[in-house]
């Protein structure tokens, strides 16, 4: 008798999620423009970087303002992992990865900074800042200098000392530029 319930209970449920509208009637399609919000994609290229610039010396200001509490002051580290350093230490026993030691593309900096920093309040620094607080932690490592400004040509043409640290990705589902750290593929 008791499985009959739970059979007959289970049928109920069926026929009446059977009868439910496609998609539960829950939310709507997004439009073109909110589709277009959330593209923020930046590739190693530069390819989707935004208009926009900013200077070492507005990236030292927007830095000392939103970043410094967090990566201590000039990129040396603080509660969070240090921005700068490390270069020509990925092949020791200590290695330091940070932005100059390990990153393989600047427009990773610029593409990570817009979509998560501030920690505890991501997405609110306009393109210009984003730009600004780039070259701020490029010339930190540097790879840039005092009076370099970055833009959307300027930061894609920048050269990673670690752009050669990184191999391409052999799976055939993955874009073209895409990479793995060298030895990741090991044991694979």
């Amino acid at each position: 008798m008791r499985t009959h319930r739970w059979i007959g209970a289970g049928l109920a449920l069926a026929a009446a999620l059977a009868q439910q509208p496609p998609g539960r009637g829950l939310g709507r399609a997004p439009t073109v423009d909110e589709m277009k919000a959330w593209d923020i994609s930046i590739g190693p290229d530069g390819l989707g970087l935004p208009e926009g610039s900013g200077t070492v010396e507005e990236g030292r200001k927007v830095y000392e303002a939103r970043c410094q509490r967090c990566h201590g002051a000039n990129g040396a580290g603080g509660d969070e992992a240090p921005l700068k350093g490390g270069i020509g230490s990925l092949k020791t026993p200590k290695p330091l990865k940070t932005v100059g030691s390990y990153w393989p593309h600047a427009t990773t900096l610029f593409d990570y900074v817009r979509r998560a920093m501030p920690f505890k309040n991501p997405g609110t620094l306009t393109n210009n800042q984003v730009y600004a607080v780039s070259a701020y932690i490029l010339h930190l490592n540097g790879i840039i200098g005092a009076g370099d400004a970055m833009n959307a040509a300027t930061l894609a043409r920048v050269e990673m000392p670690n752009r050669n640290g990184f191999v391409p990705d052999p799976r055939p589902d993955t874009p073209k530029k895409a990479s793995s750290p060298k030895g990741a593929a090991k044991g694979r």
